[in-house]
C-alpha cells in the first residue's frame, strides 16, 4: 500500500469525523435553543397569603366531627383530610374529577394542587374547613394525552386569621387516569 493512499484514507476519516462532530454540535445547539426559548413550562406558584377567591366548585362536606376542632399548639395548626387517591381527567371538558375534603374539625384553610412530572396541572381556590371538591378545572399549561399517570396532591395550608401560608405542605401520591 502506498503512502499516498494511507494519507488519503486518514484525510477522509478526519473529514467524516469533523462532519459528524459539526452535526452533533448543531443538534445540541438546536435542542438548547428550543429548551430555553420555545418550551413553555411556566411554573404555577402558590401564593404566600391565602387567595381571596374561594374555590368555585366547593360544596359543604358532612362529617362526624360534631363541630369539634382539632387541638393545636399556640401559633400552629391542625388539619384532617379526606380524599381519594384516584382522579380522572377529561381532556374534552378540561376538568378533573376527584374527591378531596377539608373536614370541619380542621382549623386551617387549604389550597390543592395536582402535580404530574413536576408540573402543576390543577390548582384550586381556597377550601375552608367543612367543604369538599369533586371537580376542578385543568390549567391551560397541562399537556397530557390519554393514559395513566403517577401524580400527587400538594396541599398548601393557610392560617384562618392571618391568611399566612403555613411552613408545612402535604404531598400525597395519586393515580391519574386521562381520558379524551
Amino acid at each position: 500500500m502506498s503512502n499516498k493512499s494511507k494519507n488519503g484514507n486518514v484525510d477522509q476519516r478526519k473529514r467524516i469525523l469533523i462532519v459528524v462532530l459539526v452535526l452533533f454540535l448543531l443538534i445540541t445547539i438546536g435542542v438548547t435553543v428550543w429548551a430555553v426559548f420555545f418550551r413553555h413550562t411556566t411554573p404555577v406558584l402558590a401564593p404566600d397569603y391565602a387567595p381571596q377567591q374561594t374555590e368555585e366548585y366547593a360544596e359543604p362536606f358532612d362529617d362526624d366531627s360534631n363541630g369539634e376542632k382539632l387541638q393545636q399548639q399556640q401559633g400552629g395548626g391542625a388539619v384532617s383530610l379526606t380524599y381519594s387517591k384516584e382522579t380522572t381527567i377529561d381532556l374534552s371538558e378540561k376538568t378533573v374529577k376527584l374527591m378531596f375534603a377539608n373536614p370541619n374539625k380542621s382549623n386551617q384553610d387549604m389550597m390543592i394542587q395536582i402535580v404530574v412530572q413536576d408540573t402543576v396541572i390543577v390548582q384550586s381556590g381556597l377550601l375552608s374547613p367543612g367543604y369538599q371538591v369533586t371537580k376542578l378545572d385543568l390549567l391551560d399549561n397541562a399537556k397530557l394525552s390519554s393514559g395513566q399517570y403517577d401524580g400527587k396532591f400538594v396541599i398548601l395550608y393557610y392560617q384562618k386569621d392571618t391568611g399566612e401560608k403555613a411552613i408545612i405542605n402535604t404531598e400525597i401520591p395519586i393515580t391519574i387516569t386521562v381520558e379524551e
